[in-house]
């Protein structure tokens, strides 16, 4: 038994990372308005480049495992973050998400901030 644990980790990470890459990719395909696609593009993306990088740090040595790690700690902090202003220029610029029964929380926002404005003038 040559090895240990530590191949059949990475291994299992590296499938583990593409197969929610490919999850995330067929939601990018599947789903109805470009939020939603958003959505499954910035969280399945992220989880599957984070499980990835972490089954290259299992796999490696050297310097490589800390960079992998730095990696994973930048993707945790910029994904949202730019998923976010993405769909937020997307919804200024006038695309509107299809609503369900929920309704539409950002048109009702704009609407009393439009009113909160005109009262300040």
């Amino acid at each position: 038994m040559s090895g240990g644990v530590l191949p059949w980790l990475a291994s299992a990470l590296l499938l583990a990372g593409a197969l929610i890459g490919l999850v995330g990719a067929i939601g990018v395909l599947r789903l109805p308005d470009s939020y939603t696609r958003m959505h499954a593009a910035s969280k399945a993306g992220a989880l599957g480049a984070v499980l990835v990088l972490a089954g290259v740090a299992a796999a490696s040595e050297g310097a490589v495992p800390l960079e992998a790690l730095f990696a994973i700690a930048v993707l945790l902090a910029t994904t949202p973050l730019a998923a976010h202003a993405v769909s937020r220029a997307a919804y200024r610029a006038g695309i509107l998400p299809r609503t369900g029964p929920v309704g539409d929380a950002m048109a009702q926002a704009g609407a009393s901030d439009q009113k909160d404005s005109s009262s300040r003038r």
